[in-house]
């Protein structure tokens, strides 16, 4: 099983031996795509699954440094923190495979900390929104975490 996640359609494709499972609509990075640490962008090329994060915890569940804070995402919440990237529900933390390109140095996937996550329901997909992650609609994210485990191949490509 790998995960292709393809920038300029905003999906993400589960697949199975080449054979599509399913689709997802998402939102990768506003700032386009790069690899650089602080460019904010979603990087490209060939990562894995390093860990899988908040197996169990509701829908909503807010995360503050990959934790569960014990808060569940609300509409009132958002209007009280405007602008803020939630991270919510689960995360799937990537790690780039591509020494020079997306692992190592300046460019590492991992300690950009960019994940595959859930997002509040008000967030648009289907168009560039984050700030360097791809994130997905609660239900989307729980279904896809169940479905892949660590060490997860997940190709970006623009």
């Amino acid at each position: 099983m790998n995960i292709e996640i393809d920038v300029a359609r905003q999906e993400l494709a589960l697949l199975d031996g080449g054979r599509v499972l399913k689709r997802y609509p998402v939102s990768t990075s506003k700032h386009g795509l790069g690899e650089r640490n602080g460019s904010f962008c979603t990087p490209r090329g060939r990562h894995i699954v390093r860990a899988r994060i908040g197996a169990g915890q509701p829908l909503n569940a807010v995360f503050v440094r990959r934790r569960p804070s014990g808060e569940i995402w609300t509409p009132a919440m958002d209007a009280a923190y405007p602008g803020r990237d939630w991270i919510l529900t689960r995360i799937l933390w990537l790690s780039g495979c591509e020494p020079g390109r997306n692992r190592l140095g300046e460019v590492d996937t991992m300690r950009r900390f960019v994940y595959v996550h859930g997002a509040p329901d008000t967030a648009e997909m289907g168009k560039p929104g984050s700030i360097g992650c791809v994130r997905m609609r609660g239900a989307d994210i729980v279904e896809l975490f169940d479905l892949v485990p660590a060490y997860t191949a997940v190709d970006i490509r623009d």
